[in-house]
């Protein structure tokens, strides 16, 4: 028998709340999280991090021009007005599908939805060795390390004899030319050949050199070719050795090997960067260990037209981690605004629910694509729009402003780089004292080499590691290792 209307409202009223788990808390975990903020849904989101770090400007605390605090927003202040959502700062292991729990390292959560944008991590081609030796830029921790890299080299060349080994620590390889490499290139540039023009003594650091590697045939090779060659162009402006159609084929020690076609080089560097690719988050292998869920060569998660996984209607992926292959001949990027449209679709199916009114298949509207080279030089492209020089770089400049989360962080990356346009500085260029250069003892007394001037023995991927720059308190969790994952990344 049917409970009369009046019982069947008080069952509803006194009914547990849908209950939601979102796993990571990167653009497209953050975006779902704040659509969802009036929705009749019990939110939790979860992540290893306490915080939201805004990629796009990574390269930034890379090479000094911000702070990682300038990039990075606690959750939980983004939050903290959405009385249905909570923030769980917990280490995601595996997903057991079949009876609906998330897996933590110390414990789990049940769910009813549950949405993974767990992210991505750099991609080293099945040459993970190399990742010590050529970090790539997807974490705070990445940048600070990189940072420590690129300015202990110029401390290190400040201080050598040799002028053979003062151009290898003077050497820095940016490897892969798409948009972060572009960028860290340029940054690295300017950083050597204006910023630091008047710093040292010993050495001039115009004598800097900076060598992009691209694999095809232009940089930037998603953009139209004359965008590509505006990139290249201003990188050569700026000092930048562009170089394309070469592979890496090894990276040992000092060395970093190079083939084109049949012709084989080495190039000496003390410093290599990472910026060839990235691939899926490991928990897109812990979802594919239930039943329906495929992944793609890259570790992707195989997506339908409304972003769930095949079989399990209650389960989404989104942003890095979704092979989303419904719309165009490829997959959707792996770019801050496809994970931001798709963790908002996610939230508006749940949002409307049961009421006829949710969307049943995602559609991406591309806004455009843009990339800075260096101080008013970018490429952008919007619809059948190309910019490029001054009128790019002011427009690139303006919306990621408009998209850091925070207001407080809008207005001190405004300060920072109105400041540093205008004296030509770059306002965190901090070494810690734990960072300090070890040096090799004199040699004998009567050495060519001399003793007043001690040089660097270990090259610089293998010297001490630097006590991370702690972002302030409610920005930065405790983390112990360097792990190359992104924020948004639970794993």
């Amino acid at each position: 028998m049917r409970p009369e209307r009046g019982t069947q409202k008080q069952i509803e009223k006194n009914a547990p709340p849908h209950r939601v788990v979102i796993v990571g808390g990167g653009f497209g975990g953050l975006y779902a999280a704040q659509r969802l903020a009036k929705a009749p849904v019990e939110v939790t989101l979860v992540d290893r991090r306490n915080f939201h770090l805004f990629q796009p400007l990574l390269y930034q605390v890379a090479t000094g021009g911000l702070s990682p605090g300038d990039i990075a927003s606690p959750l939980r202040a983004v939050l903290n007005r959405q009385k249905n959502t909570r923030v769980l700062q917990a280490e995601v292991t595996d997903f057991d599908l079949e009876r609906r729990r998330v897996l933590l390292k110390d414990g789990a959560l049940p769910y009813d939805t549950l949405i993974v944008a767990a992210g991505a991590q750099s991609h080293y081609f099945g040459r993970e060795d190399w990742a010590e030796q050529a970090p790539g830029l997807k974490s705070v921790e990445d940048a600070l390390e990189i940072r420590r890299r690129v300015f202990l080299a110029f401390e290190a060349a400040e201080r050598e004899a040799d002028p053979e080994a003062r151009r290898a620590w003077l050497t820095f390889v940016v490897v892969g030319g798409g948009p972060t490499g572009v960028e860290l290139a340029g940054a690295v540039a300017e950083l050597a050949h204006h910023t630091l023009k008047n710093d040292f003594r010993n050495f001039d650091p115009s004598e800097t050199r900076i060598i992009l590697l691209e694999g095809s045939d232009r940089v930037l090779p998603p953009y139209p070719q004359d965008l590509s060659h505006s990139a290249a162009e201003a990188l050569r402006k700026l000092g930048v050795e562009v170089r394309t159609g070469v592979r890496v084929t090894e990276i040992e020690g000092q060395q970093v090997t190079l083939r084109a076609g049949e012709l084989v080089e080495t190039l000496g560097s003390r410093t290599v960067l990472w910026a060839a690719g990235m691939k899926a988050s490991p928990l897109g292998a812990a979802l594919a260990q239930n039943p329906g869920v495929e992944l793609d060569r890259g570790g992707r998660v195989i997506v339908n037209p409304d972003l769930t996984v095949p079989g399990h209607p209650e389960v989404y992926v989104i942003g890095d981690l979704a092979n989303f292959s419904h719309q165009g001949e490829k997959p959707l990027p792996g770019v801050a605004p496809v994970a931001i449209q798709q963790g908002q679709f996610v939230a508006e199916r749940l949002r409307y629910a049961g009421t006829g009114r949710a969307p049943s298949r995602f559609q991406y509207f591309d806004k455009g694509s843009m990339a800075v080279i260096g101080r008013n030089a970018a490429v952008a492209l919007m619809g059948r729009l190309r910019l490029r020089g001054f009128v790019a770089w002011l427009a690139w400049m303006f919306i990621h402003i408009m998209y850091l989360v925070e207001f407080d962080n809008q207005l001190l990356v405004l300060t920072q780089w109105s400041w540093s346009y205008f004296t030509k500085n770059r306002g965190a260029r901090l070494i810690t004292p734990e960072s300090t250069l070890e040096l090799v003892k004199p040699e004998a007394a009567g050495a060519t080499r001399a003793a007043a001037v001690p040089v660097p023995e270990a090259p610089a991927a293998n010297m001490p590691a630097v006590a991370r720059e702690r972002v302030p308190t409610a920005t930065m969790a405790h983390t112990a290792t360097r792990e190359p994952r992104t924020a948004g990344s639970a794993a």
